[in-house]
């Protein structure tokens, strides 16, 4: 069977046995396993979630192998979820797989169109006006924001950094990363001037959100970037932990000049590559 988007492809017999074999057993275990039985889409969300934020590790790790397990293990819960909704009359799997076909298509107009493009920037803006257009054509009474359809349940910087993708792709966003700097430094001088605690808070959360824009337009992604900052100090630290249980000792039995000391040691190794 040719593809009707690439005919060059020719699916692998074995894939499609193969997959074909999984779904039967996904809902084998759903019908006689009695915990898969008694799962709903509610008691498994934190699992969904989990399991992506380990396919995401191995992709940080650059661990190949493991990546693949994690990415069999999200594949599960995509057919898993499925199944408990036919069994609710909701949807298929079969209308999972060719709605998202679907909407790739529609938001792949210069691809499968006569659309025409510069670039990424344009292809992100045509992707939000067209996800505006397919919810007018929806018939909403009430036509739905650019930033509702951006999951709550995301990292706060995943967050922050979706939201100022969204609205820059309707033309709401700072010209370039000086301006969003400039938005920095006003940020930060309302956090310093902040009286209250509350005060504090609320402007804490800007300054975050404006280093997002920053690093946005800088090219960086301030998930992955404080994620690396984590791994770092964890490191770091686990070098003085090491070293201190080395003499006997914990961090609690040292002075702070002495960690500090171990701390230094460990940037010292690291930028030897040691």
């Amino acid at each position: 069977m040719d593809s009707r988007f690439d005919p060059a492809f020719q699916p692998d017999d074995r894939l499609r046995d193969a997959l074909a074999d999984f779904v039967a057993l996904v809902r084998h275990l759903r019908r006689d396993c009695p915990w898969d039985r008694e799962q709903t889409h509610a008691s498994t969300r934190s699992n969904l979630l989990e399991e992506a934020y380990e396919a995401a590790d191995a992709i940080d790790r650059e661990d190949w192998p493991d990546f693949s397990k994690e990415l069999g293990d999200v594949l599960l819960h995509v057919v898993f979820h499925s199944v408990i909704a036919e069994g609710d009359g909701r949807f298929t799997l079969l209308d999972v797989v060719t709605q998202e076909t679907e909407k790739l298509v529609r938001r792949h107009p210069h691809v499968f169109g006569d659309a025409a493009v510069s670039g990424t920037t344009e292809v992100l803006a045509n992707w939000e006006a067209i996800k505006v257009a397919e919810r007018a054509a929806q018939g909403a009474s009430k036509p739905k924001g650019v930033l509702s359809g951006l999951p709550k349940a995301l990292p706060a910087l995943v967050r922050a950094q979706r939201t100022q993708e969204k609205v820059a792709g309707v033309g709401f966003d700072f010209p370039d990363a000086d301006g969003a700097w400039a938005k920095v430094d006003e940020e930060l001088g309302e956090y310093r001037a902040a009286a209250t605690e509350q005060q504090r808070q609320a402007e804490l959360g800007d300054v975050l959100f404006a280093l997002v824009n920053h690093a946005r337009l800088s090219g960086l992604d301030a998930e992955a970037a404080l994620q690396a900052t984590n791994d770092r100090f964890a490191r770091r630290f686990g070098h003085v932990e090491a070293r201190l249980e080395g003499q006997g000792r914990s961090p609690k039995d040292a002075t702070l000049d002495e960690m500090d000391a171990l701390w230094d040691e460990a940037k010292a190794e690291e930028k030897a590559g040691r």
